[in-house]
């Protein structure tokens, strides 16, 4: 049973950005009873299980709490969810190229160990030295970008074969090997 609305708000106010992680976005209506599908970057065919609500960027760092009445995973990249308060294709179709976020701890319950979102919240390291926390993974064709939070800039560092040392999962740590002057271009 959820808990009423401005129970659920007023846990999750000032709740700040990177408590929240970006899964995708909601790409189309589906049927007619007001169900939407989810494009994710979870890493495996799921529904929301467990998940009481999913947050959709209505404008640019706002996200309004929408409660799942039910979800189920379609392929591996796309979810049919379907929203409380959304009776018709019509009502759906507002939230159509909405992008969508979950809370931390339900995305860290939903997403596949293997997935590279799952290192999100990770920090990275090289050199030995604490590079900062990853906010964001870029996936792209050949490689992974990592993006990450150096003294209050985004850098991106790449992560491939040849710049991958180790994944620490219980220290929760990236250990890279990175092309000699590439921080320098984030300082």
């Amino acid at each position: 049973m959820r808990q009423p609305e401005a129970n659920f708000a007023k846990q999750n106010l000032g709740k700040h950005m990177n408590e929240y992680i970006h899964i995708g976005k909601l790409v189309a209506t589906f049927g007619v009873q007001g169900e939407l599908i989810l494009q994710h970057v979870l890493g495996k065919k799921t529904p929301l299980k467990n998940v009481e609500a999913i947050f959709v960027e209505n404008l640019k760092g706002s996200y309004l709490p929408y409660f799942v009445e039910q979800s189920k995973g379609r392929t591996v990249d796309e979810i049919v969810v379907k929203l409380e308060g959304l009776h018709s294709r019509e009502a759906a179709h507002t939230l159509v190229q909405k992008k969508v976020w979950l809370l931390e701890a339900d995305f860290r319950k939903l997403a596949a160990a293997q997935s590279p979102m799952a290192l999100i919240g990770f920090s990275v390291i090289a050199d030995g030295e604490n590079i900062g926390p990853i906010t964001g993974v870029n996936e792209q064709p050949h490689q992974i970008l990592l993006e990450v939070d150096l003294n209050g800039n985004e850098a991106l560092i790449p992560l491939h074969e040849e710049s991958l040392l180790k994944i620490d999962q219980k220290r929760k740590e990236v250990h890279v090997q990175l092309p000699e002057g590439l921080l320098d271009l984030y300082r």
